[in-house]
């Protein structure tokens, strides 16, 4: 259990102790944020801040998952996972330098990498023999949906990748609801642990894939520290993406998906106000909102960033929170499917 904690706080030290110097190299390499041209004028300031801060978090939480690690499946399914969609981020923050620009990699290819992730992500929870249904906290009850499963679990990468993504645009917002999100999920594979204490033994595999959990917990409040308004770095989409793949893979590995739409219930609002705002347009021509996703909205508004980030953030606690409550009560231990 000390070890979950060690893997935080290593990753954490990490993070903080090299994010000057990571920083630093960023500018000399002119590495700037490019801002879309309808925000507000106070967003303009942004424009070059240095940005593929995300690497940071990924080799903070890396150093700090290895050694530690016992190399299970389900900790090394999320962990690259994570790894894996951090490079899609990657390869689109590279396409934006290049090109100066703020559209990166085409969304049809970033969508057909994502079902390829999928795919081997399936292919390890088959290993597992994980169980193709989705448990039903209250009703206490399981749907089967077979092969169908696996067309879950491209919706679930898919959904947070790009939800954790849309969450990107506010000095602190991505990295902090992830930090929560990822907490809430890393205590839910520690509560396995100590749950599955009984005549076969403790799940091992369930707090190895805490120890992920916490890693990029850590390296997020590292990331955080120069991520706080004013940004001095943004973490971009490698961070954002790998961020993303981290909670889906833990909402997999788990056996919890249903409780993403908790955890991860920040980042379905975010790209859900980004789709009601396409569906309205294109249908009555009219926008509900100011601009989407929905914290510039609040920007518009007049809203400071960091209102919005702590607002945000006090959000993501409580869904979590809620998440929480009713994967404790209601969930039972997750075993491999015989």
């Amino acid at each position: 259990m000390s070890r979950v904690l060690a893997a935080a706080l290593i990753a954490m030290i990490i993070a903080i102790l090299s994010g000057p110097t990571f920083i630093a190299y960023l500018r000399r390499k002119e590495f700037g944020q490019h801002i879309r041209e309808e925000l507000l004028e106070h967003h303009a300031v942004k424009q070059g801040t240095p940005t593929m801060g995300g690497l940071l978090i990924i080799a903070a939480a890396t150093i700090a998952f290895l050694p530690l690690s016992a190399y299970t499946t389900p900790a090394l399914t999320i962990f690259g996972t994570s790894l894996a969609c951090g490079g899609v981020g990657f390869l689109d923050d590279f396409i934006k330098l290049r090109h100066q620009r703020s559209l990166g990699l085409r969304g049809r290819w970033k969508m057909l990498l994502l079902l390829a992730i999928a795919i081997a992500v399936g292919i390890a929870a088959h290993h597992q023999r994980l169980s193709h249904s989705v448990f039903v906290p209250i009703g206490d009850w399981s749907i089967p949906l077979g092969p169908f499963w696996y067309v879950l679990l491209f919706l679930i990468i898919a959904g947070a990748v790009n939800g954790v993504n849309l969450a990107d645009g506010i000095d602190g917002l991505a990295a902090g609801t992830g930090i929560i999100a990822l907490a809430t999920f890393t205590a839910m594979a520690v509560t396995i642990f100590i749950r599955s204490n009984g005549p076969h033994g403790r799940i091992e595999n369930r707090l190895d894939a805490a120890f992920v959990g916490a890693a990029f917990v850590g390296a997020g409040v590292g990331f955080l520290w120069f991520n706080a308004f004013p940004a001095e770095v943004f973490m971009g989409d490698t961070g954002a993406m790998a961020i993303g793949g981290a909670l889906a893979a833990m909402a997999i590995m788990l056996k919890v998906e249903l409780l993403m739409l908790f955890v991860g219930g920040i980042f379905a609002i975010e790209a859900l106000s980004v789709l009601l705002q396409v569906l309205t347009f294109k249908r009555w021509g009219r926008r509900i909102f100011l601009i989407a996703p929905i914290h510039h909205h609040f920007a518009m508004k007049a809203w400071s960033e960091t209102k919005i980030m702590v607002r945000f953030w006090i959000v993501t606690a409580i869904l979590c929170g809620a998440g929480f409550a009713l994967f404790y009560k209601y969930y039972p231990q997750i075993r491999p499917h015989p």
